[in-house]
């Protein structure tokens, strides 16, 4: 795809068509979540099929989909920061969308793994893309609101690939569930291609910043060195352990716990994903552009305070004997857990040159699913294993709040450390210059 066509002098001066393209930018990211998670639905039929350990569940969720995806990011971010960005999204979205379908064609570990990895492939190139897209059709003051409608997109799949995914898996089985979730998402990228016209790259930064491409290695050390841009990315990496947990080991969890079918696990869920999810990002975008206007260190003081505070709601969810009990306060903690995502991500795209947007995502990319998600599954899925002859079905719930205590008081210190840095790195004075 080499369509360069860009619109006029002003690709944002239409406020519908902006909000068209955040809109489709959203459904993509819908997809890409969905896609993503789909699994974590479908995982207790595919480890029944196939003997599978929590661990080796773990890896699939995370190794095998993350390993491809930090790998793919940077070249992808490099690509985005020089290309054209919607003809990536639109090519990102129909290999994933491929690469979903072939994991019902699975006969066991390595192909599983291996169809894994081409949906990490294909999500590996769409987010630097698409979130240096948004930050050209949304000037800074009001980024932080587009990027939480953009974040909608996360719950929407989540939720999505859990209600779908779970009545698919009751009506048809896992395999064509995979079928059936994976084949949409092409329609979605022609759309993207023939719809979506490219903006002008650095439109709204301010006329000291660098729009001009460096030199891959400068950019790195560049980034490497930005203290803030560092405890940012850094600080999403830890925190977001917390939310690949919720998304991926959850529905594991009511299975073992409460006696209900996948088609139920994945409606209710799903539904409480919406609920906690939806205002969640909204509400924390609208918040967080009302803080940032008082003080910027905002955009690291609130995703520090909902680190740990997400986890006290998750604590009396997991030690609920009933179901909705645990239902209402899951979805109490999902939502504190989704608002400080607007601020992290706005936060990571001001606080570097427009030239260096799409491959500073992917750096933030990199730990965020490196840590969150590789490394999260996987460690909870050990101890899982590990504490199951003791514990049974209750060692996995043990699991996740163990390491979403831990990631919560971590991530809480990072921000923290980040807000200072925005006191003494000159973040404050450019901003204020802007």
């Amino acid at each position: 795809m080499s369509d360069t066509r860009t619109e006029g002098s002003d690709p944002s001066a239409n406020s519908n068509y902006r909000w068209y393209v955040l809109g489709l930018l959203t459904v993509v990211s819908m997809f890409s979540i969905a896609d993503r998670l789909v699994f974590s639905i479908l995982l207790e039929d595919i480890k029944a099929e196939f003997a599978f350990s929590d661990f080796q569940i773990g890896l699939l969720g995370g190794l095998a989909f993350a390993a491809t995806y930090v790998i793919i990011g940077f070249p992808a971010a490099r690509l985005a920061d020089r290309s054209v960005r919607k003809n990536i999204v639109a090519g990102a979205i129909s290999f994933w969308s491929v690469m979903t379908a072939l994991c019902g064609l699975a006969t066991g570990f390595w192909t599983l793994f291996f169809a894994r990895t081409g949906v990490g492939v294909g999500e590996g190139c769409s987010g630097p893309a698409s979130q240096s897209l948004v930050s050209d059709y949304f000037p800074r003051h009001e980024l932080a609101k587009a990027m939480g409608y953009l974040t909608l997109g996360a719950t929407m799949g989540t939720a999505g690939g859990l209600i779908v995914g779970g009545q698919l898996n009751e009506l048809f089985g896992w395999r064509y569930a995979f079928i059936l979730m994976g084949l949409p998402g092409v329609l979605i990228g022609l759309m993207m291609y023939l719809t979506v016209r490219e903006p002008k790259r650095g439109r709204f930064a301010p006329p000291s910043a660098t729009i001009e491409q460096q030199p891959l290695g400068e950019t790195l050390k560049e980034l490497i060195a930005n203290r803030v841009f560092m405890g940012l990315a850094i600080g999403w990496a830890v925190q977001i352990m917390i939310g690949y947990a919720l998304a991926f080991w959850m529905a594991a969890v009511m299975l073992r716990n409460f006696d209900i079918s996948t088609g139920d696990v994945g409606l209710y869920l799903g539904l409480a994903f919406l609920i906690g999810g939806i205002p969640g990002p909204v509400l924390g975008g609208y918040v967080a552009e009302w803080l940032t206007r008082r003080d910027e260190r905002w955009r690291a003081w609130l995703p520090g305070a909902v680190s740990l505070g997400c986890v006290i709601p998750l604590a009396i969810s997991l030690q609920s004997g009933a179901f909705w009990p645990f239902l209402i306060w899951f979805a109490i903690a999902y939502a504190i857990y989704v608002a400080s995502q607007a601020p992290i991500l706005s936060g990571i795209q001001a606080a570097v040159e427009p030239s260096q947007r799409g491959f500073a995502v992917a750096v933030a990319l990199f730990f965020n699913n490196l840590v969150g998600q590789a490394a999260g599954l996987s460690i909870i899925g050990a101890i899982s294993d590990q504490l199951t002859p003791v514990y049974g079905p209750s060692s996995l719930s043990i699991a996740v709040f163990g390491v979403c205590v831990v990631s919560g008081v971590l991530a809480m210190i990072v921000f923290a450390w980040t807000a200072a840095q925005m006191h003494g790195s000159g973040y404050l004075d450019k901003m204020a210059s802007d």
